[in-house]
This record gives structure tokens, C-alpha cells and sequence, in this order.
């Protein structure tokens, strides 16, 4: 729909004056009179001359603009939707015969703001109208109206959901999000999701492979199929789809038709062997996807009160490895899960599960740390903005033991993190490079956090206190997170925001300084920029990517691996290439895949790892060789997006001309013929 939108106000008198008035309308406050007003201007709008009529829709659209970013307005607008189509709202329009529209178009009007947006919103309740009989439209069945409102479903979840991609964050404003998630909101309770199976078991098998900390998204979508959709387990898609719904419903058979206290009452009655099978497949429902029920906990708390703790390791699903680490601490483990898992918490388990795995508590750092976690008094305001964050918490269960269950999941899946829809990667990137690499120090984090709502930092011999800082790069915090995220990302956002400050002006990058001060030591001291502050300009790209691949490429860096993660920043661009803005991301690994292509793989803590960078440049999250929570690239293609690394100098000398130019070639072309658009080139040679 975008490509007609110049066509679309070079044509039609009626919209020639929108954006100046919707300029003007974005910023008013929605009052009491805004629906009479509305009344008002249709009225007018409908007994309108031809000279008159394109003052009047203009009108007209800005209190539509205004209503739209609410349900009640929305409601409000659908009542009204045949009334303003046989008015003439679409004459003139690309929008005029709903036959003619595309699906997969949606998306990019809506994001291209308004009045292109509150339009298109309007032609999707138009649809609805028409698909659900309430309007007639020649040669646009109620049938073909359904069809195009799944096809406009599956194809914007970030929207459905509230899980904006990167992109769309950078591209829309906070009121345009708001309308739009509103619109989604309100058809997907009115629509048929039958003929799109295929799309959302696509959707939950990519989400799933991820391994979110935040499992919201997935469980909203199982919850919708279970109630929108009649699935026959004899059909391979509702089969598929099934095995989600029953992973979180009815994850064994015994769990079927009953409420977690009632499977508790049958589990007094099975037997020793009976427990064990029911261990088992409690487990293999929750390693299917990562994703853990209700009957899970009750199962896990009941072996360990009732002398069956031996099963514990069945029941989570555990290798030979977790399972000697679970007998070497089963009593303090034990004690860890009574004191924090709950029905209502239980998706703790899975990232508890992991930690055994992994074995951090062999660490005695971070038992210790844990073991400190369960004596702290939550700052009230911590406690205020995790209850938040859980939606609806329960009232048996502290924010204690939702922080503590976040840590399980934090540790245990530390590709997971994600930054919710702030604009705080740095943050998040933060929290998971500690998670893997400085747990003990992540707990510290939290505790400190938790207990006193603020957070010091040492940078350059000084000290940052988050509390004495001015703010960060976040205003309003969105609470769609962890809760280790919600305690601790506001102060991080801010003592970063703070190092920035300090460190700018010095000709360079601040993040050189920032972080290794953020981060911790394990980050190199080099640091490769290919944009120069001093010019303003790209300068000596063939050295920089020179150095990223002596850096990293093992064909020329003496089959040399990553030990750390490495802070990359990269430039984030649109589906056509175009520079969008900036990125903070983790190079984990170069390894290669099953097609003998080397791969960069890649945390990228935007919640979605899968994007269209343009120019064919796709990351993907599963099928490539990624272990859960990676993204990854071919390793050219993900060069061709960055702008920022760390580097160990000494290293880098020596290799650096082991890089053949043509390679290098290959990069700069991808880069300059997309964000490099937006940039002047100098062929300067700089001393790496």
C-alpha cells in the first residue's frame, strides 16, 4: 500500500490537507466532547459541496486519528465504519476497492505514519464490516474479507502481541504503536484463525527455538488457538499445533481435564514407578520447547516433600552431568525451589533445569549469592515495578519469589534476555554477558538493586551512582520483561547513559571506554570503529573489516575461537537497505554450518531474531546450526552490518594482511550500497 501513497494525495483533493491538520491534532489530548465532535465533522463532512468537502474530511480525520489509539474509540470508529465508507471516506484513494488490496503491504503503511496509517486502520475495520456481514461491498465477499483479515493477523503478530521489531520501534512513534496494537487487538477477537495454522505453527516453532526468557508471546498465541481454533489431532498441522497447546494444558495424560489441585490429590495415589513415568513425560513436554505448565511445579514440589527427591533429575529432564550436580547439592537446590517455585511461577523450572546443566552451582559465588537473594526486603518501588511486570501476579507469591524465579531463568538461559520495547540493548547485553560469564556478579547486581533501587559503578577511577545521575535513555520503562530486567534496567540505562556523557568529546566512540567500564574486563581494550567523529565520515573500511576478520574469521586468524562475547554495534536497516539507526548486539561464535559456510552467530536482545536487513541479508534463529537464542549470518553479511567491535591489538597486527582484499571487496560493497548511503567514504588509511 505504501507505493501508492504519493499517487494517493497527488490525486485526491479530499486528503491534499491531512498531514498539516494531523500535525497539529497528534499532540491534542483526547477529552469528553472528542465523540461529539466526531459527529460533528461527519455530519459535515456527509452534507459537504465538492469545494467544501476537503476542509471537512480533514477535520474529520484528525479526531479519527485521536480516537483510534483506544479500544473505546475503536469500537466507537467500527460502529461507525459503513456510514464513512458510503460517505466517500476511500473515493480517490489506493483504498477506494477493497479487491484490490494486498496483505502483505499492511505492515509498511502502517508503519509509514500518519494519516497513512489511520487510514489503513480504517480499511481494516471495513474489511471486518464486510467480513462479518455488517457491510456489503460488490465484488469483496464477507469470505474474501475474512481471508485478508487472517492474512493482515499473521503477518503483523508484532503488532497483535506488542512485540514490536527492531525496526518498527525505530519508525514509529509511541501514539502510532498504540493505535496500531489496538487495531490488532481488537480483530483478532472478532476473527476466524482456522486457515492460518500453518503460519502459527511456523510462528511458535521460531519463537520457541529462541528460548525466551519472557515466554509471553508464545503462550498468548497457544492460548488463542486453544480458543479460537477446533483442532483434530488427526490432522499433521492441528497435531503440531496441539503439541504446544498440550505442553502448556496437558502436558501428561494424567494432567488432562483436571486443575493443578486436583493433580495433586492424584499424585498421593500413583505409585513409585507410577512417579517416575510421570516424571519423565512431564519432562520431555517441557524440553519440546522450553516452555513449562502449572502441573510441572506441583509435580517437582510434591517429590521433593513427600521423599521422592531421587526422581527430581527425571523430572527435569537432566543429563548424567545435571543429574551429579543435583545429587552433589540437592539440599540447598531443594531448599532454592520450596522457597521459590509456585504454580503460578513455575516457568522457573526450565531455567533451572538449564542451571544444573550448565553447572553455575558449582560455583560456590553464586550459591552463596543465591542463598543471600532469599534473606533481602524488596524496595518497595522494585516490588511495584515487578509485580507490574508479571501482569497478573498472584497473591501467594512474593516479588521476592518472582525475582528470584527470574534469576533461574536469567542463568539458566542467557541468551534469552531480551530489552522488551525500551531502547536499552546496551542493558540487555549487559545482564546476558553476565549471566554467562560473572553470575556471582549478576546476583550481586540484583541484591543490591532489589534492596536499594540503586546501583554504583566504578569509570575512570570515579563513581557513578545511579541515584545521583540524570536520566537514562528510557523514560517510561515497558514493563513486558523479566523481573531481574524491570529491577535492574532502569539503573543500568542510567549509569550508561552517564559513562556516554563522560566519555564524549574525545574524537572517538565512547563506547571504547564504556564497555569495558559497563561490562566488566574481559572486554578487549582495541576497538575498531569504521565511523570517524572528527570527519564525520566512513574512513579506512577495508582496514576495519581487515581487523574484524583477523579479529574473528578462523581461516585467518590462525583457527583462533571467541572465548568472550564481543559488544558489537551495527547499523540497523530497513527491508530495502536503508539506514534505520544504531544497535548493540553480541558476537558469541564463528563457526560453520552444515553447508560449509562460515557463520556468525549472535545474540540479538531486540525479542526477535529474525529480520529482513535488506539486500537478502535475512538472520535466522533455527536451521542453521544456532544453538537456542542465537541469531546468525553468513559471516560476510554480518560484517557488511557493523560499525563497532573490541579487539585485542597485539593479535590484530599480525593478521590483519592475512585478509584477502577481494574478500574485503565483497563486504564493502553490501555496506556501501545500503546504510552506506547515508555517509560520506574516505579511503584514508588509519593505524589499527
Amino acid at each position: 500500500m505504501e507505493g501508492f501513497i504519493f499517487t494517493f494525495y497527488a490525486h485526491s483533493e479530499i486528503y491534499s490537507f491531512i498531514l498539516k491538520f494531523c500535525l497539529f491534532m497528534h499532540n491534542q489530548v483526547l477529552t469528553d466532547n472528542t465523540y461529539q465532535k466526531f459527529e460533528e465533522q461527519f455530519k459535515e463532512f456527509s452534507q459537504a459541496t465538492a469545494l467544501t468537502r476537503p476542509e471537512k474530511a480533514r477535520k474529520m480525520m484528525g479526531q479519527i486519528d485521536l480516537l483510534i489509539d483506544s479500544t473505546e474509540g475503536l469500537k466507537f470508529i467500527f460502529q461507525n465504519i459503513t456510514g464513512l465508507s458510503k460517505a466517500g471516506i476511500f473515493e480517490g484513494s489506493p483504498w477506494a476497492d477493497p479487491s484490490k488490496l494486498v496483505a502483505s503491504l499492511v505492515n509498511g503503511t502502517l508503519k509509514s505514519g500518519h494519516p497513512n496509517s489511520t487510514i489503513e486502520i480504517l480499511s481494516e475495520l471495513r474489511l471486518l464490516a464486510i467480513a462479518k456481514g455488517k457491510l456489503e461491498f460488490k465484488g469483496t465477499s464477507p469470505f474474501d474479507a475474512e481471508n485478508f483479515i487472517q492474512e493482515v493477523i499473521v503477518a503483523n503478530l508484532e503488532f497483535v502481541f506488542n512485540e514490536p521489531l527492531e525496526e518498527t520501534r525505530l519508525v514509529m512513534s509511541g501514539h502510532e504503536l498504540k493505535k496500531v496494537h489496538t487495531l490488532f487487538k481488537f480483530i483478532a477477537e472478532k476473527t476466524e484463525l482456522d486457515n492460518v495454522k500453518e503460519k502459527l505453527v511456523e510462528e511458535l516453532t521460531l519463537i520457541c527455538e529462541q528460548r525466551p526468557v519472557v515466554t509471553e508471546k508464545q503462550r498468548k498465541i497457544i492460548a488463542l488457538v486453544k480458543e479460537k481454533i477446533e483442532l483434530d489431532p488427526k490432522n499433521e498441522l492441528d497435531a503440531r499445533l496441539l503439541r504446544f497447546q498440550r505442553c502448556i494444558y496437558r502436558p501428561t495424560i494424567n494432567s488432562a481435564n483436571k486443575d493443578y489441585q486436583e493433580y495433586k490429590k492424584l499424585l498421593e495415589d500413583l505409585s513409585k514407578d507410577q512417579l517416575r513415568e510421570e516424571s519423565a513425560e512431564m519432562s520431555r513436554a517441557m524440553l519440546s520447547f522450553g516452555l513449562v505448565s502449572q502441573y510441572q511445579s506441583v509435580l517437582i514440589i510434591f517429590l521433593i516433600q513427600n521423599g521422592h527427591k531421587e526422581l527430581i533429575p527425571l523430572a527435569l529432564g537432566l543429563s548424567e552431568a545435571g543429574t551429579a550436580r543435583w545429587n552433589e547439592f540437592r539440599e540447598f537446590i531443594s531448599n532454592l525451589i520450596l522457597k521459590t517455585i509456585h504454580p503460578y511461577n513455575a516457568q522457573c523450572i526450565y531455567g533451572l533445569a538449564k542451571m544444573l546443566e550448565s553447572g553455575i552451582f558449582s560455583r560456590e559465588a553464586v550459591r552463596s549469592g543465591l542463598a543471600n537473594m532469599l534473606t533481602i526486603k524488596v524496595h518497595p518501588d522494585v516490588e511495584a515495578r515487578i509485580l507490574k511486570s508479571t501482569k497478573t501476579p498472584h497473591e501467594k507469591i512474593s516479588a521476592l519469589q518472582y525475582l528470584m524465579g527470574a534469576l533461574f531463568r536469567v542463568l539458566g538461559q542467557p541468551l534469552g534476555v531480551g530489552q522488551g520495547n525500551n531502547p536499552t540493548c546496551q542493558s540487555a547485553r549487559g545482564i546476558s554477558m553476565w549471566s554467562q560469564h560473572a553470575p556471582a556478579k549478576l546476583i550481586h547486581l540484583v541484591q543490591t538493586a532489589a534492596t536499594y533501587n540503586d546501583l554504583t559503578f566504578r569509570f575512570e577511577a570515579q563513581e557513578i551512582k545511579s541515584s545521583e545521575v540524570g536520566l537514562g535513555l528510557v523514560q517510561n520503562l515497558d514493563h513486558n520483561l523479566d523481573a531481574v530486567s524491570v529491577t535492574l534496567v532502569p539503573m543500568l540505562d542510567k549509569v550508561y547513559n552517564e559513562m556516554m556523557l563522560r566519555a564524549s568529546g574525545r574524537g572517538e566512540d565512547p563506547h571504547k571506554w564504556v564497555n569495558p567500564a559497563l561490562y566488566g574486563q574481559w572486554i578487549q581494550i582495541g576497538f575498531a570503529s569504521a565511523y570517524d567523529y572528527l570527519s564525520n565520515a566512513i574512513v579506512d573500511f577495508d582496514g576495519f573489516i581487515s581487523v574484524f576478520y583477523a579479529m574473528c574469521h578462523p581461516e585467518y586468524n590462525g583457527g583462533y575461537r571467541l572465548i568472550y562475547p564481543n559488544p558489537v554495534g551495527i547499523f540497523i536497516t530497513s527491508a530495502k537497505g536503508d539506514m534505520l539507526g544504531f544497535h548493540a548486539v553480541s558476537l558469541l561464535r564463528v563457526d560453520i554450518d552444515l553447508k560449509g559456510i562460515y557463520r556468525a552467530y549472535f545474540l540479538n536482545p531486540n525479542n526477535e531474531g529474525r529480520q529482513d536487513w535488506g539486500q537478502g541479508i535475512k538472520p535466522s534463529v533455527y536451521g542453521n546450526g544456532e544453538l537456542y537464542g542465537e541469531s546468525s549470518l553468513p559471516l560476510q553479511e554480518f560484517a557488511a552490518r557493523i560499525y563497532a567491535f573490541h579487539y585485542n591489538t597485539l593479535e590484530a597486527a599480525d593478521k590483519m594482511n592475512n585478509v584477502p582484499d577481494v574478500e574485503i571487496q565483497k563486504i564493502k560493497k553490501l555496506a556501501k550500497e545500503s546504510w552506506g548511503r547515508s555517509y560520506t567514504w574516505l579511503e584514508i588509511k588509519k593505524l589499527w
